[in-house]
């Protein structure tokens, strides 16, 4: 399975690698040089190891901010995959795990601020016991330094009634430090799966603190309370010589060490890190603001069973390829928010169009909106993801679960258009369709579709090309009496169509063994929207069966990230 795994996502695997391998070393370098350079001798005679734990983790710290705003560049990932589209089975749907990359960078600023934070509190004890200190100790001399002249301070903490809580709230590293930590807590976890599916406005706002973290970032390190001997100061007085006559000079010392060493701040540098990505992502919103310009036309709005709303555009110079998703924007309900929908329309079609199912506040308004008038309609995208790549493979598996079958109504139309056009660019020979739905209402909106296909493609004489099955995870007793009942009619008594509806949810491993058994040769593509724990079954069978052999049967997995 471990084989498979590599082979299937080679690409991530040498990112995630990469990734570590990075962090690793930039935690390693740093804390061994700030444990050990002669540089900060002194800092650490009052600091101990607590300066290397907090200076390595913010080197980490820096990285990793800089890495969190690539993953969400929308319009930066498309142009990725549209110029290695030459690599597609690999790259390309590599870059559909941007959002699980963005929140394993998230995850990580979370554990290094927890490091940094703790360090330096630590820090901050122990400059205050050593500017208290009386007893002539190296630490209580140091901190005494400020008494000298403007330059030659190394504690930053001057008074005796100073506490650790009057620091970290009445400086600038403090505060930023507080606002930075509080900005990432409430993002990390108003990000859960739970609060995103339920209430995507709480999510959608919160996560907008990212302004208020980068700029706390920025300005954090500007103040340079944490200090190391300068260059020249180093030179004329190194440390491991001198550092004895701090504590035991005379008066009439005319030694060389009887200088007192300088000392100068680490310079910021936060800002390097991270102004590029910030570039970068104010084009990406520029970009976004200004395509959301360009008019949208609703040229239909269809009102389907168990509160599904059809919306369907026309945009000047919009082009679209299946499985492709919207982001939607209403500014009669909220100029801010803009939610992702994935476009149920084929390319062949002279309208785009989306399914929108009623899941929270701003999905209920917007179908209650319709109802009474068609209010403006923004529109940005479309955007790719791993569905467009599913002419590519000779066998194709399509899983959606609820309205999670959106991406392959655009997939299943498509197929309808070529073969009513002969298309030969077709690649795939066959589909094989798979929905679990929990109720019937939720079947109403997609069964024209289905019959429809299964007409053309039994006149094209290519009946055997798509395969659906249709799975009622959830049903009543009278559903079953009706079915018992209806039991040799040839058409679906809960859908009307030819395929007989299952009750309850698919065997995969039945499935994918099917599949294997009819295509020892081929190359499959499983894709799936859908819940996360269906994801990691798929995936699993992916494994088990694909064969190791390269000339034999090989799944590769797919799942739509929102």
């Amino acid at each position: 399975a471990m084989g498979n795994w590599l082979v299937n996502h080679w690409f991530s695997a040498a990112v995630l690698a990469a990734w570590l391998g990075i962090n690793i070393f930039l935690f390693t370098y740093y804390f061994l040089f700030f444990d050990r350079d002669e540089q900060y001798f002194y800092t650490r005679a009052i600091l101990g190891s607590a300066l290397a734990w907090a200076r390595a983790s913010a080197k980490c710290l820096n990285f990793n901010s800089m890495l969190i705003l690539l993953p969400v560049c929308r319009n930066l990932l498309s142009f990725l995959r549209g110029t290695c589209s030459c690599c597609r089975r690999t790259l390309r749907k590599q870059l559909d795990h941007n959002l699980t990359f963005h929140k394993l960078v998230a995850y990580a600023l979370a554990l290094l601020t927890a490091v940094h934070t703790i360090a330096h509190l630590f820090n901050l004890e122990r400059y205050n016991q050593s500017q208290q200190a009386t007893d002539g100790s190296l630490p209580a001399v140091l901190s005494k330094m400020h008494l000298q002249g403007s330059n030659e301070w190394l504690n930053p903490i001057h008074s005796n009634q100073t506490t650790v809580e009057y620091v970290a709230f009445t400086t600038i590293p403090g505060l930023t430090g507080v606002i930075i930590t509080l900005a990432l807590i409430l993002m990390v976890t108003s990000s859960t799966e739970f609060i995103r599916r339920n209430y995507f406005e709480l999510f959608w706002y919160t996560h907008h603190l990212f302004l208020v973290y980068f700029a706390g970032l920025v300005i954090h390190g500007i103040a340079g309370l944490v200090r190391g001997q300068t260059e020249q100061s180093m030179a004329e007085v190194p440390p491991h010589h001198c550092a004895e006559y701090l504590t035991q000079r005379d008066q009439n010392c005319t030694h060389d060490c009887c200088r007192d060493p300088e000392f100068g701040s680490i310079p910021a540098e936060s800002w390097k890190w991270v102004l590029a990505p910030i570039i970068l992502y104010v084009f990406e919103r520029i970009l976004r603001v200004w395509r959301a310009q360009q008019k949208v036309v609703v040229t239909k709005v269809v009102m389907h069973p168990a509160r599904v709303l059809e919306l369907q555009m026309q945009k000047k110079g919009f082009c679209m390829e299946v499985g492709q998703y919207i982001f939607v924007n209403c500014p009669a309900i909220s100029p801010l928010e803009w939610h992702p929908f994935t476009l149920t329309s084929a390319p062949e079609e002279d309208f785009f169009s989306i399914h929108i199912r009623a899941a929270g506040d701003w999905t209920e308004r917007l179908i209650d909106t319709f109802q009474l008038e068609t209010p403006r309609i923004e529109v940005d995208g479309p955007f790719g993801t791993a569905s467009e790549d599913v002419f590519q493979y000779e066998v194709a598996m399509l899983v959606g679960a609820g309205i999670g079958v959106t991406p392959f109504a655009s997939i299943l139309k498509s197929i309808w258009y070529k073969f009513q056009q002969a298309d030969q660019t077709l690649k795939t020979k066959k589909i094989y369709f798979y929905w679990l739905c929990r109720d019937t209402g939720a079947f109403a909106w997609f069964n024209d579709l289905l019959a429809s296909l299964e007409q053309k493609m039994a006149e094209s004489g290519k009946a055997d090309f798509l395969t659906y099955r249709l799975f009622l995870t959830g049903w009543d007793t009278s559903i079953a009496n009706n079915v018992a009942l209806h039991f040799d009619t040839a058409t679906d008594t809960v859908t009307g169509l030819r395929h007989k509806t299952i009750f309850g949810r698919p065997m995969w491993n039945t499935e994918f063994a099917a599949v294997a058994a009819a295509h020892p040769r081929s190359v499959v593509g499983v894709f799936l929207c859908g819940p996360e724990a269906l994801a990691k079954s798929l995936q699993k069978s992916c494994h088990q069966h694909s064969s190791l052999d390269p000339r034999k049967v090989k799944f590769y997995f797919n799942k739509e990230n929102f």
